[in-house]
């Protein structure tokens, strides 16, 4: 009977202790935290970029962030910008950042109280002249406007290296440039010039006695230089430079002196509904690989530490760069744009 009792009792004894120790297995287990398998969620980026860079950025992007599915609007400045006023009226703006060329508008965004306060750990990179002191924005990638050249039709010695070589003889009827109207960055190149007494509207007075046509779209200004329709254009740098690279007969030339360079600035929008998310593209953005990224699809970079092959580094486009109100921009563009259009148009 002693020997049953025994039996009985060891018997519950082995299955407490095995109890109790796969008990104590499950609480010293791990808990599987939810930041383990990453942020989750969606992120939306209205831009002027072209399309096969913001495609580019978003694979880099998903690819560390598998969690989080990145849309993005792709138009010109002045699109992106009346679809934002046309959302903002309605209640909500539908994205969570903005990316435009033009500096002044983001001037204009930030006195419209739609922007958000972001210090990214990547802006320690990037010069202070591209960044807002109060942290509302910071430069995204480097335009510099210069001059693109077809290399079948302008001798060495014909290509121009200042602004004022436009205005030489053997440009007469040969210069075409973007309508400022539809694009950011030469409205930008176009008010900073105007409003340097160097230039201003006598300028382009004299540009328009040149036979100086105007076209509508980036690209499409470029492509009639390529295809010999024009010898020369006023041009942005990543554009050329993209062409050139498929072949096209076709240039670009840093100005010796005044050139324009733009920050193309990043923002957040105030109230965003993927907030969290939007600061995590902000930082992959300015990052160094999300920068490598634009710098293969022909941007230069705003990161001081990178330099992109056959292009000036950010400090040597810094000491060439013409000095640009950006406030003043923004407070008179309409006004820029109709000393422009009288000239013109």
């Amino acid at each position: 009977m002693k020997k049953s009792v025994l039996f009985i009792f060891s018997a519950v004894l082995l299955v407490c202790l095995v109890s109790c120790s796969k008990q104590q297995a499950e609480v010293s287990k791990p808990v599987e935290s939810s930041a383990a398998s990453g942020p989750s969620g969606s992120v939306m980026l209205y831009s002027s970029l072209k399309e096969s860079q913001l495609t580019a950025l978003k694979e880099g992007f998903m690819k560390k962030y598998p969690g989080i599915k990145m849309d993005f609007y792709a138009a010109g400045t002045s699109k992106v910008a009346t679809k934002m006023a046309t959302e903002k009226q309605s209640g909500q703006i539908a994205c969570d950042l903005v990316w435009v060329g033009d500096p002044s508008n983001y001037i204009t965004f930030k006195e419209q109280n739609i922007l958000e306060q972001y210090v990214s750990p990547e802006a320690k990179n990037i010069d202070a002249i591209y960044k807002d002191p109060d942290n509302y924005f910071c430069g995204g990638r480097m335009i510099v406007m210069g001059f693109a050249y077809n290399t079948n039709t302008v001798k060495q010695d014909e290509v121009p290296k200042y602004w004022k070589d436009l205005l030489k003889p053997t440009f007469k009827n040969q210069i075409v440039m973007t309508d400022p109207g539809e694009s950011g960055t030469t409205f930008y190149a176009v008010a900073g010039l105007l409003g340097n007494s160097e230039y201003g509207e006598a300028y382009f007075k004299q540009l328009k006695a040149m036979g100086a046509e105007l076209e509508s779209g980036t690209t499409s200004t470029h492509t009639k230089v390529a295809a010999n329709a024009y010898k020369v254009c006023i041009a942005v740098d990543y554009v050329t430079e993209t062409l050139e690279k498929d072949g096209s007969t076709i240039k670009f030339v840093y100005p010796e002196k005044d050139l324009v360079s733009i920050s193309s600035p990043i923002a957040l929008i105030k109230g965003a509904a993927n907030l969290e998310n939007g600061k995590l593209l902000y930082d992959y953005i300015l990052s160094e690989e999300g920068q490598k990224i634009l710098m293969n699809k022909g941007c230069a970079t705003i990161r001081n530490d990178l330099v992109k092959e056959n292009s000036l580094s950010t400090a040597e486009i810094v000491k060439r760069s013409m000095k640009i109100d950006d406030k003043y921009i923004s407070e008179h563009s309409t006004d820029i744009l109709t000393v422009f259009d009288k000239i013109f148009k």
